[in-house]
């Protein structure tokens, strides 16, 4: 018996509108708090797209024709979305969960490294810099650290909402219009499931988070519905 029973587990198979998401997410979020709904896990894609989180500097974005650009509530900086990605928004009852919010980010990490330990990847968290890491050097590669994966987070009356961003196999290069969160030391970039030379498919990973989100969260997954239609606009 986990401590957290029925959270939702929906994925889309195409990309959706970043607009609508984020539109459904706020109400989702109300309606767990205020009519019971259950908590939600949401697997996607976006199309090709740049979000401002609400530390983001007008200076981190480095070419605003490139992608669309959306300001956002959530926290953190710039960051990119699209094809390739596994975005998983965690709509959750973090009151519930204890109302203590550093651990609630502890645990999203742990999710994300978690599931790359299913591919033998070693993912790590460095003091001042969100998300999570892969030390290239211990690869065999050159000496510099890549992000693989970003957490932003919001919550609304202590449920929480927007989540994590893996990188199977999207385009490298579409990070490339913006500083991702406002990293730009030298040795420090951003990589990919397959970038490390790993052939893991998006089914590969779903699998994996699903398996770790039950590890870590200590709850039982239902299988859902997506909640929108698919859209590619």
């Amino acid at each position: 018996m986990t401590d957290f029973q029925n959270v939702e587990w929906a994925v889309s198979q195409q990309p959706v509108d970043y607009e609508a998401a984020v539109a459904f997410m706020e109400r989702r979020v109300r309606d767990i708090r205020e009519s019971g709904a259950p908590e939600l896990v949401w697997l996607l894609e976006h199309p090709p797209l740049y979000t401002a989180g609400t530390s983001a500097k007008a200076d981190d974005l480095k070419d605003a024709s490139r992608f669309p650009v959306y300001e956002t509530s959530r926290g953190g900086q710039y960051t990119y979305h699209g094809p390739g990605q596994r975005v998983a928004y965690v709509m959750l009852d973090v009151a519930a969960r204890g109302r203590d919010v550093r651990d609630f980010v502890r645990k999203l990490e742990s999710w994300v490294i978690t599931a790359l330990d299913s591919f033998n990847v070693k993912g790590e968290i460095r003091c001042g810099r969100v998300g999570v890491w892969v030390d290239r050097t211990q690869l065999g590669g050159p000496t510099r650290e890549d992000k693989i994966a970003a957490i932003g987070l919001r919550l609304k009356r202590w449920v929480s909402f927007h989540g994590i961003s893996l990188n199977v196999e999207p385009d490298l290069s579409h990070f490339g219009g913006i500083t991702p969160c406002g990293i730009s030391e030298d040795g420090l970039g951003v990589t990919s499931l397959v970038d490390l030379g790993l052939p893991v498919t998006m089914d590969d990973a779903d699998h994996a988070l699903k398996k770790a989100f039950r590890k870590v969260f200590l709850s039982d997954l239902v299988d859902a519905e997506p909640p929108l239609s698919t859209q590619t606009s």
